[in-house]
């Protein structure tokens, strides 16, 4: 018996572009290059001037910066997969391939929301204790967070691979996304997925839920110094310096939140619903991310109208 469904297991998936239209998958192809080329200019953008404008030199724009790489990273490792598909149109991919682009997308999603929890306690040290912000937070400490923020996302998903691993895929071996993802691939498995889904339970409470209650706790804690302050006017700029990191929030949160509820609660839902609210989960907030850091904070808004301005002159 066991022979038999090993000899039949599949060793590589097949994607999905656009569910039901196939022959319409090109028409993705140019949209889905400009989101990535956005990804990348927006982004770079931000690390570019963090790093040649010497005021930005800030604990704040440490975390952005790290925000940033983390936001190319994690939109990178969808990059393969989508371009083989809707550019190529080959949506095979080999089971070792899927396998470690679930370990990046899963690994730099757990990176990016222990990423906001650093930049949520960033803006709690500023305006709890302004005096003391940048010997608080010196450069030592800015390293040990990043490293735990990277140790914990590896440690948590390291398992992954090898809980996909072990499973026979006897079944279909058609994914419902155009890249690879833990959930998909487990419910295409022909035996027993408990230990996937308690593990995968597990990881998404210990994570990204109790990240989401670290940074609800630093808002309160925020929340209530700010209104221990005397000044109508210092009140408000003082809650204008969290209000990038709290768009960054929810546009972390809230796709994250859709695709979760679409993926359990929707099953009547058209497939294109499904694959819409997941890609959006994935590829809007890199390139809205940066958008919002540059409209909202004055230190880089000044620095690209200097540089637009420049380039004017010239011309």
């Amino acid at each position: 018996m066991n022979s038999n469904t090993s000899h039949k297991s599949h060793h590589s998936f097949i994607l999905t572009g656009i569910p039901g239209m196939p022959d319409k998958n090109p028409w993705m192809a140019f949209p889905l290059v400009s989101l990535y080329s956005l990804t990348l200019l927006g982004n770079g953008t931000i690390l570019a001037f963090v790093f040649l404008e010497q005021s930005l030199h800030e604990p704040m724009y440490y975390f952005l910066c790290i925000l940033a790489l983390t936001d190319v990273s994690l939109s990178m490792s969808t990059l393969p997969s989508m371009l083989s598909i809707f550019w190529f149109n080959v949506p095979e991919i080999p089971l070792d391939a899927c396998v470690t682009q679930m370990f990046f997308i899963h690994g730099f999603g757990v990176v990016e929301s222990g990423v906001l929890v650093s930049m949520a306690f960033d803006r709690l040290v500023a305006i709890r204790d302004p005096l003391r912000y940048v010997s608080i937070l010196t450069h030592g400490l800015i390293g040990k967070i990043v490293l735990v923020v990277f140790a914990r996302a590896v440690c948590v998903v390291f398992p992954v691979p090898f809980l996909i691993k072990r499973l026979p895929f006897c079944r279909s071996n058609v994914l419902s996304h155009s890249y690879c993802l833990h959930q998909d691939a487990m419910r295409l498995a022909c035996a027993s997925t408990h230990v996937n889904s308690l593990y995968g339970l597990i990881v998404v409470i210990l994570t990204l839920g109790f990240d989401a209650l670290i940074i609800l706790f630093s808002y309160i804690l925020i929340l209530k110094t700010v209104l221990g302050i005397a000044s109508r006017s210092e009140r408000l700029k003082a809650l204008n310096t969290c209000l990038s990191h709290i768009c960054a929030v929810l546009l972390f949160y809230i796709p994250l939140i859709g695709a979760t509820m679409i993926h359990r609660f929707g099953k009547h839902l058209s497939p294109i619903m499904h694959m819409l609210m997941a890609n959006i989960y994935l590829l809007l907030p890199p390139v809205l991310n940066p958008v919002v850091y540059s409209v909202k904070t004055k230190q880089i808004r000044r620095r690209i109208i200097q540089v637009f301005q420049g380039r004017k002159n010239r011309a």
